[in-house]
């Protein structure tokens, strides 16, 4: 405030201001109730209240010696009701409001604007919830895949942790990225005749595994788009891989199945024989302590993760010829296997045309717990994340369905 304005305050005559703190007295006369009785909230009668006994109560120190001993045990308890109804009539001497009468019954036309509060979500706690999920009948994006085999025992198509998709193409390896849609060539196989038979993701999604025709498993940086390795050991191509950490499984046409270290310079850590023939189908459990291994003999094999055995193969890996469970119920090869995500020793595997059935294990027993024929061959099985649920795809419908004309409408 300025020199100025200040001068003019202190020449001017100072008016009292009333306090707001202060109790004023209104000049004008109260307006009378209008005859109408509006009647929101009911006021009880005290007229049956000991006040006395209620000042005590309302005005005595908290957590002192008399509160906790008064309330200390049920005997105690007991003794002061017996004391009140001697000495107050039947009150308790801690009661401090109480209510003789009941609340007046409200009118015919009442209409309380709050049981709108807590009525309306009653019946949605009694009736059960009803979810309807809307599944699409038509693929969200198509993509164009010249060159790619036609063979069911080939694993050709793997989709990455970080929503990057790897298809095997002929002799080569394009990777799609389904967030922007970029299209890149991994890598080309060189020879004559060679191609790609098999690919597989790491979990982290940086490395893929690749196995080609002429019996090699090379190992690929995806962010260098550079071959870091190659590993040799089968006798025929690798038709299928599975990855458990920093260990990679691959199975041939020779029937065996490899367990390579890629940290190590020597990677052959272990050898399985379990399959007269070709092994199209490979997967390890999320837990990583159990190998399901599915072959073109229909022979479906669970195995643990003790890799070595008493014997030793001829190129001076650990072999085990005894699986965990020997699994013979499908009809025909079996390459689609899917571990259940929250059951821990749950399977689903798929057979082939001459068996159509996705069957449900327990590896923990050996049982078969469903079989479901799916009236078609079964190339591939996964477990939805989010809900509890199976996605299968299906090739070739059995020679029957196939010359079966279709139906006619009506």
């Amino acid at each position: 405030m300025s020199t100025t304005n200040l001068n003019n305050l202190n020449t001017q005559t100072p008016t009292k201001r009333a306090s707001p703190l202060r109790k004023t007295h209104s000049t004008k006369k109260a307006k009378t109730p209008s005859s109408r009785n509006h009647h929101d909230r009911f006021i009880s009668n005290r007229s049956a209240m000991n006040l006395d006994v209620s000042n005590y109560e309302l005005m005595r120190p908290t957590g002192s010696e008399n509160d906790h001993d008064v309330n200390a045990s049920p005997a105690k308890e007991e003794y002061k009701r017996s004391l009140a109804a001697n000495l107050l009539g039947g009150e308790p001497v801690n009661k401090v409001l109480a209510f003789k009468e009941k609340a007046p019954k409200p009118a015919e036309d009442h209409q309380n604007s709050l049981r709108v509060l807590y009525t309306q979500n009653q019946e949605a706690q009694v009736k059960p919830r009803k979810f309807s999920r809307v599944i699409p009948q038509a693929p969200e994006r198509i993509l164009d895949a010249p060159e790619l085999l036609d063979d069911y025992y080939l694993n050709l198509l793997d989709w990455s942790p970080n929503n990057v998709l790897g298809v095997a193409l002929g002799n080569a390896i394009y990777l799609w990225n389904a967030a922007d849609g970029s299209i890149q060539q991994l890598m080309e196989t060189q020879g004559e005749g060679s191609h790609v038979t098999s690919l597989a993701w790491i979990q982290e999604g940086n490395y893929m595994a690749v196995g080609t025709s002429d019996h090699k498993v090379q190992l690929w940086d995806v962010d260098k788009l550079k071959q870091v390795r190659s590993m040799t050991g089968h006798r025929a191509r690798v038709s299928s891989l599975a990855w458990n950490g920093p260990c990679l499984s691959s199975g041939s046409r020779d029937s065996m199945i490899y367990h390579h270290d890629v940290r190590a310079p020597e990677h052959k850590v272990g050898c399985l024989k379990g399959h007269a023939q070709e092994v199209c189908g490979l997967k390890w459990s999320p837990s990583g302590q159990q190998l399901a291994s599915g072959g073109n003999d229909n022979i479906l094999n669970i195995w643990d993760d003790r890799y070595t055995a008493s014997s030793t193969s001829s190129n001076g890996c650990m072999a085990n010829d005894v699986s965990l469970h020997r699994l013979d119920a499908h009809q025909a090869a079996v390459k689609a296997l899917a571990w259940c995500p929250w059951q821990k020793h749950l399977l689903a595997s798929g057979g082939g045309t001459a068996d159509r059935c996705i069957r449900m294990w327990n590896t923990q027993t050996g049982a078969q717990l469903q079989s479901v024929d799916t009236k078609s061959q079964v190339c591939a099985l996964q477990w939805a994340k989010h809900e509890k649920e199976l996605v299968s795809s299906h090739g070739a419908p059995p020679p029957a369905a196939r010359c079966r004309p279709p139906a006619r409408r009506r």
